[in-house]
């Protein structure tokens, strides 16, 4: 069974590039998204399912360099891949506070915004990390402001999630902390850490690393 999936992001150096690359694979075109105001980044997205959905995100040249780093490993990317996902919460303060209990800190609950390209605003909270734990392969939590629809839904479709897996040469380093945040994501020993995302869609079944 799925853990409680979001989103998962794909980082990409350009994003018209990533956009056109990942409509060849999947056969869908994932649409412009908006910009990360202040933080250097900008996406695209495309449904996986009915409330699940891939971020295509990349630097923004029409943003100013921010203060911090990109996030993602975007500042420094060699090659597109996933580079984190995001667990869906209804309680992020709680859950956020679950976890410390069990001995992960997921980082401070921020609030965001992004600047959609009709003019309007999307708004959410999410556990921000840096660095960010696990290689990618532990979650960051999220928390949709209520108000808009759920980027799943304004979303092109056509693709559907059917699993997801990691890997990691260090298994046991990321297990605890996965398991103090309440997911189950099969995790297996490998020589680099890896998401692994199964999608079924108009090309057929496809695995995005």
């Amino acid at each position: 069974m799925l853990p409680a999936v979001d989103h998962l992001v794909y980082a990409v150096p350009s994003l018209d590039a990533g956009i056109e690359a990942m409509a060849e694979r999947l056969g869908v075109t994932a649409a412009h998204g908006g910009q990360h105001t202040g933080i250097g980044t900008h996406n695209a997205l495309l449904s996986l399912g009915r409330s699940v959905y891939l971020e295509i995100i990349a630097p923004d040249p029409d943003q100013p360099p921010p203060s911090g780093p990109l996030p993602f490993g975007l500042g420094d990317l060699h090659e597109p891949g996933l580079a984190a996902w995001a667990l869906d919460v209804t309680d992020i303060e709680s859950r956020a506070a679950s976890a410390r209990d069990a001995g992960y800190d997921p980082g401070s609950v921020i609030a965001m915004t992004r600047a959609l390209p009709g003019g309007d605003d999307l708004s959410w909270r999410l556990t921000l990390r840096r660095p960010a734990a696990g290689d990618g392969l532990v979650p960051f939590l999220i928390q949709w402001n209520p108000g808009g629809p759920h980027p799943a839904a304004s979303s092109p479709g056509g693709c559907t999630l059917t699993d997801l897996t990691a890997e990691h040469p260090r298994p046991a380093e990321v297990e605890p902390m996965l398991s103090a945040l309440g997911v189950d994501l099969p995790l297996a020993e490998a020589p680099r850490p890896a998401l692994i995302a199964t999608i079924e869609g108009p090309h057929g079944t496809v695995v995005l690393t």
